[in-house]
């Protein structure tokens, strides 16, 4: 498996790569009665010429008496993927039935692959969770290996033995998205910590929320401030619960796009001071906290020379909070954590106002099929829970349950279809 070319991380492939290797095996074996060790398969567009092929090892290859099974194993490379060593299963039938047409392949899903039940999502209601993109790879890999003179029909079936179990360790219940795990994968290749990858969940995440009618979500940095979040607001549902990590100005974009009124942030006090000092994205490798800036914004909250001094000192955002969380410094915190508040509500509106303008111009002057609704900033009401890392709340905007009153969706666009 390839080198990510940024580090010494080893890079996989996605369900969808090994689904379209399986599928290919599998057509190759009911062709010839012979068992491949390795396929070639494409990859989805687009990719650089000299990238467009992935070569996989097969794990299995049978016929089974209706038909050929083949397998992989998912390789995740050295990203921590919840289907990482998995068993991707394809099972092919040929029916060499005359079509001036064909041939057609048909794909579906069997044992461990899930099936969508709420709107919003690229696959249909009520269809197995096979992406558009990885539908497609397994075609191509399918008819690349049909011989011109077959015009009948491919039927494959995508089996994961186990895939119900592995789904739980993932968003997938969230998504509505029942039975069995997803088959993803729009580049066909698992980078280690793909950011690619959380962002689209994030977005995928907002499509079903909005499709189903909310209007606001609430975005967390992952699952101990949901789980805060949850403890203290019962009430929001959880489909309006998404776990947006580090990607503060994509989140924000990405809802407003999609016509939310409301934006909640349930974050801890050390991701607030980065959202607070304008990063888009505020992940340890790409923000670090400026004390010094912190330190200032402290005095503004209170603090005196000495407290300020030590923030200079300090080397984490939870040690400056301890600082000033003493009984006699208290108040200092919440009028800190007060004003990182307004900050980062501040920043927010820079991160929207450009890039929703550029948003609805391009629907003017470009297409109308896009999110009629797109919203500028000044109609996206963000608001933030604060906790400190013991699960305490440290500031609080008013969310009330009627927040998460769902209502027809007023902007359905493509993402909610």
């Amino acid at each position: 498996m390839r080198k990510n070319g940024n580090s010494a991380l080893r890079e996989g492939f996605t369900t969808g790569s090994a689904a379209a290797a399986a599928a290919r095996a599998a057509t190759i074996y009911a062709l010839t009665a012979e068992a491949p060790e390795f396929v070639d398969i494409p990859l989805p567009p687009p990719h650089p010429a000299d990238q467009n092929r992935l070569r996989i090892a097969i794990a299995h290859v049978a016929d089974d008496g209706m038909g050929v099974r083949a397998a992989v194993v998912k390789d995740a490379g050295d990203d921590p993927d919840a289907t990482h060593g998995a068993r991707i299963e394809a099972h092919v039938i040929l029916d060499p039935a005359f079509s001036g047409v064909g041939p057609h392949v048909l794909i579906g899903g069997g044992v461990g692959v899930g099936r969508v039940t709420l709107p919003g999502l690229p696959v249909a209601v009520g269809q197995a969770a096979i992406n558009p993109g990885p539908l497609e790879q397994i075609r191509q890999s399918v008819l690349e290996v049909l011989p011109d003179y077959f015009k009948g029909i491919a039927l494959v079936v995508v089996e994961v033995p186990g895939g119900e179990d592995i789904a739980r360790h993932t968003l997938n219940p969230r998504l509505g998205i029942t039975g069995g795990i997803s088959i993803l994968g729009t580049g066909g290749v698992v980078r280690p910590y793909s950011h690619g990858a959380w962002a689209e969940c994030v977005r995928r995440s907002l499509d079903v929320a909005r499709a189903a009618g909310h209007g606001a979500v609430v975005m967390t940095t992952g699952r101990r401030s949901e789980r805060f979040f949850q403890e203290r607001y019962a009430n929001a549902p959880d489909i309006c619960l998404v776990q947006a990590a580090d990607f503060y100005a994509l989140s924000l974009r990405s809802a407003a796009e999609r016509g939310f009124g409301c934006v909640v942030w349930a974050v801890f006090f050390g991701k607030l001071v980065k959202q607070a000092q304008g990063f888009e994205n505020t992940h340890a490798r790409e923000a670090e906290l400026d004390f010094a800036l912190l330190a200032r914004w402290a005095g503004e909250a209170g603090a005196d020379e000495a407290a300020c001094a030590a923030i200079l000192g300090a080397n984490t955002a939870a040690q400056v909070l301890a600082l000033l969380s003493g009984d006699s410094a208290g108040a200092v915190a919440g009028r800190l954590t007060a004003l990182l508040v307004g900050r980062a509500k501040t920043a927010a509106a820079r991160h929207l106002d450009g890039h929703m303008a550029g948003h609805l111009a391009g629907q003017v002057g470009g297409h109308s099929g896009g999110h009629s609704g797109g919203q500028a900033s000044a109609s996206l009401d963000v608001r933030y829970v604060v906790f400190g890392l013991d699960g305490g709340c440290l500031y609080a905007d008013d969310i009330s349950p009627a927040l998460f009153s769902p209502a027809p969706p007023l902007h359905l666009g493509r993402a909610s279809r």
